[in-house]
């Protein structure tokens, strides 16, 4: 199977299978998320989309944690260079408008040669109609309790419109 639009092989069955690091540099193994509905997006601090997106994600994420809802947050530089900070300022940034923030993982390029393993493999199961490959900042995943994604939504859709689907266990 093929992900990204390129010639990529697609490992693993589930984000289960997925290790990546952590917003300090450690590893972390995602099958931590094993049972809980996963929200994957590509961040950006410089976005002018981001104040109303983090308030969200800040909002949902605060109201549903506690039943078994995640939102993972991977910066990304590659559209308009909107994430140009190191991982400490992104951190930092993230930390200041939302501090109790969802996990925050390392930056990382979500399409190309060097995309991230775990995009490859979202991107693989979740395509779009003009293609795979992520369009620009804030594109989200939607992982239910068993470590698939079943839904992908664009940078412009709130979150309330697609997070408590009934298909994931909300």
């Amino acid at each position: 199977m093929m992900g990204g639009g390129s010639s990529k092989e697609v490992k693993g069955n589930s984000i289960y299978d997925f290790q990546v690091q952590n917003i300090d540099g450690q590893d972390v193994s995602l099958s931590e998320y094993t049972g809980k509905v996963v929200l994957i997006v590509n961040l950006a601090s410089s976005a002018g989309s981001m104040s109303a997106t983090r308030e969200l994600r800040c909002e949902l994420y605060g109201k549903y944690r506690s039943r078994g809802f995640e939102v993972l947050g991977f910066p990304c530089n590659q559209f308009g260079g909107q994430e140009p900070g190191t991982n400490a300022e992104v951190k930092a940034f993230a930390q200041s408008k939302c501090p109790d923030t969802f996990p925050l993982f390392a930056k990382i390029d979500v399409n190309g040669d060097n995309e991230a393993p775990l995009y490859t493999f979202l991107k693989s199961r979740q395509g779009e109609l003009l293609g795979s490959d992520i369009k620009w900042n804030f594109a989200k995943f939607l992982v239910d309790r068993q470590g698939q994604p079943v839904a992908r939504f664009g940078p412009q859709q709130a979150y309330q419109q697609f997070c408590f689907m009934s298909n994931v266990g909300f």
